[in-house]
């Protein structure tokens, strides 16, 4: 029978450290007073406490044993704190155990929760025979086991936590509710609790932030060098700057905010930057951390060997140009003594020396070759008693070698004998057959340049309606569209006729031209508004203006004009060489309506294609809104575009001149420094200028 033990509205349990704040602890008081009792766990504390001898705590355990043995109720020895035991303690609990039939003693440590299931386990064993012996294992053993328990199912926690939380910016909240189910989850709370899987989970988020920040931290410096080189490439600006004057040059800088970002709040890496993807500027005040102040001075010091490089290649060419012991051909081996020195070997890989090398070899060579050349040519009379088949005997090599051979330009090829030999054989070859082919000077021959230049002029005629071409068979005729809005164009009109001889003729470069002025400002789809005529071919056209209405009605005309005329073969107005003129108001001289009337007129310029003339000042030309100048800039444009224009027309004037056989003869020398479009344009440019029907393709 259960033994009953009366301790009527005492409570069930309490514990002494919880003295004077009972009333915040869950409080629960014996029913009636009375309990029933099965068993006893008798506990003894084996820690080293303050105030208290274990000597009298083990004799009040030996009389509290003594009371609880009479009621032949099973008792169960349990030593607490073993986590802070004292091995006398433990040892002389032991002792006490035994003295009192054998009693089993069960080592726990509440705190680590260690063998406190056994504890009870062992006394329900005690209680109830049926059940299974337990076996009870020592304190450090119970320890151990538990350390690889809870070890494993932390590993297997921290799996879970890697798994689920890829960002720093998870919340335990969220994430907590996800795992509720995982037993991995279930598995370390039931051993260590819920506080410490979140420490392991804030613990797991911190380490994510970490490597971000670490990551973006590399991406900036890896970006420095480069920001580097592109806001202060310039050694001269920077070389003696501390950082900090450096972080403020690199301020003043125009593409500053292209690499850097200056932020309101620091450091960078506690601010919400790190985490804005799309942003990859680079704080500003990294640059006040160590890795940054060492990547600029790598920068400033690659700029100084950068600077030191470029100083000893030049060095190295003026040692090239000035050393007499550099002849063409001389190989690499036998020049690096007399060129190279220690400073040299510092800076540079002998690899660059000798591509130097190589190029300037390669310079001396073509010029000691020209000058050769220059050579066989100064002594001509050497090659004219060979045989007509131009091959020279070896006699005859030897002599024309021997009278050659004082010169110093023979000389100058000594180490390209092979070249040298052949360049002779080459200009004999030349002497006896002067071709393209064989001309030293070849693929730039003078010969093949005039081909070229002939064949790239020469545009074939298009088929053009007779009636189309009306006067463009006469050059000396010019025929102007004068388009301008409220009287404009007549006055113009009126001007340029006073600047006219009485027969209606201007004087161009000193050439007489028949003038015919055609002056429109109203509506140019009427007839009477016409650019063009039966009677009338207009060769350009001037368009005026003095506002911004007047520029739309210009606009809107030379459009209408253009329209009529799609879908059209005669459509000579859509490529009718056009000029924009600004013409000055009587007494205007707001400098801010000029300013903005010449703007929009070279926006309209730019858009059709044409050419725009400034302004004229006030008082040039006598008070006209143009002046002559211009009126003869725009004349000769016109007339430059006419003769063009009959580079291409197939009129009877040429059929005319078909018969005539004019020859011309030119002597070029190949190499000399003379442009062949310069010498040839006054032909070119002709009217009657066109391929010879026969004969050979230079000849016009």
């Amino acid at each position: 029978a259960a033994t009953k033990l009366a301790s009527a509205e005492k409570l069930m349990y309490f514990c002494t450290d919880q003295l004077g704040l009972e009333q915040d602890f869950e409080q629960k008081q014996m029913p009636d007073g009375k309990l029933l009792v099965d068993g006893f766990l008798l506990c003894i504390d084996v820690s080293r406490g303050m105030n208290r001898n274990f000597d009298d705590q083990l004799k009040f355990i030996s009389n509290l044993y003594n009371q609880l043995a009479k009621t032949k109720k099973p008792i169960v020895v349990v030593l607490t704190k073993c986590d802070e035991g004292v091995e006398r303690y433990i040892r002389d609990a032991h002792t006490f155990a035994l003295s009192k039939k054998n009693l089993q003693v069960v080592e726990t440590s509440a705190r680590s929760n260690v063998n406190i299931d056994l504890a009870f386990s062992t006394l329900v064993q005690l209680i109830d025979k049926s059940r299974g012996k337990t076996k009870i294992i020592p304190y450090f053993e119970a320890l151990k086991q538990q350390s690889q328990q809870i070890a494993a199912a932390k590993d297997k926690y921290e799996w879970l936590v890697s798994r689920i939380v890829k960002n720093h910016n998870e919340t335990w909240l969220n994430v907590n509710r996800k795992m509720q189910s995982s037993p991995e989850y279930q598995d370390y709370v039931y051993l260590e609790g819920t506080q410490k899987a979140k420490k392991l989970f804030l613990q797991h988020v911190h380490r994510l932030k970490q490597e971000h920040i670490e990551r973006r931290r590399k991406m900036y410096l890896a970006l420095l060098p480069q920001a580097f080189e592109a806001l202060i490439p310039d050694l001269d600006e920077i070389d003696h700057l501390s950082c900090v004057k450096v972080e403020k040059l690199l301020e003043t800088k125009p593409d500053f905010l292209k690499w850097f970002i200056v932020l309101e709040e620091t450091p960078w890496d506690a601010t919400s930057h790190i985490d804005n993807m799309e942003n990859e500027r680079i704080p500003f005040d990294l640059m006040e951390t160590q890795p940054a102040e060492q990547l600029y001075e790598a920068h400033l010091e690659k700029l100084r060997n950068e600077r030191k490089r470029a100083e000893m290649r030049r060095a190295f060419k003026e040692n090239l140009e000035t050393s007499p012991f550099i002849t063409p051909g001389k190989p690499w081996e036998e020049a690096r003594s007399f060129i190279m020195n220690e400073d040299f070997y510092m800076w540079l890989e002998e690899s660059i020396y000798m591509d130097i090398y190589s190029k300037h070899q390669k310079q001396i060579i073509e010029k000691a070759k020209e000058e050769f050349q220059e050579l066989l040519l100064e002594y001509s009379e050497l090659f004219y008693e060979l045989e007509l088949d131009a091959k020279p005997s070896k006699e005859k090599m030897g002599v024309i070698q021997d009278v050659l051979g004082e010169e110093q330009r023979f000389k100058a090829l000594q180490k390209l004998q092979a070249e040298r030999d052949a360049l002779i054989l080459k200009h004999i070859h030349f002497v006896y057959h002067p071709t393209k082919e064989t001309c030293p000077s070849c693929p730039v021959c003078v010969d093949s340049k005039i081909e070229h230049l002939i064949s790239s002029r020469f545009i074939r005629p298009s088929e053009r309606n007779q009636k189309n071409l009306l006067s463009d068979s006469n050059i000396d005729r010019i025929n102007l569209v004068i388009l301008g809005k409220d009287g404009l164009a007549r006055e113009l009109a009126n001007e340029i006729r006073a600047l006219c001889t009485n027969d209606d003729k201007y004087v161009i470069e000193g050439k007489m031209y028949e003038l015919s002025l055609r002056p429109i400002e109203g509506n140019v789809r009427l007839p009477v508004n016409s650019f063009q005529t039966p009677t009338f071919q207009p060769h350009g056209c001037l368009c005026l203006y003095n506002s911004k209405e007047s520029l739309s009605y210009v606009v809107e005309s030379i459009e209408k004009s253009r329209e009529s005329t799609i879908g059209r073969r005669d459509n000579h107005l859509v490529h009718l060489p056009l000029t924009l003129i600004l013409v000055n108001k009587r007494g205007d001289t707001s400098g801010e309506t000029l300013h903005s009337l010449i703007q929009q007129g070279q926006q309209i310029a730019s858009k059709l294609q044409c050419v725009f003339l400034d302004p004229a000042s006030a008082g040039i030309g006598y008070g006209r809104n143009i002046n002559e100048k211009q009126i003869s800039q725009v004349l000769k444009g016109l007339l430059d575009s006419k003769r063009n224009l009959n580079l291409v027309s197939s009129t009877s004037s040429i059929k005319d001149l078909a018969d005539v056989d004019l020859r011309i003869v030119m002597c070029l020398m190949c190499g000399d420094p003379f442009n062949t479009d310069d010498i040839l344009l006054p032909i070119l440019q002709s009217q009657t200028y066109r391929p010879s029907q026969c004969g050979s393709s230079s000849s016009v």
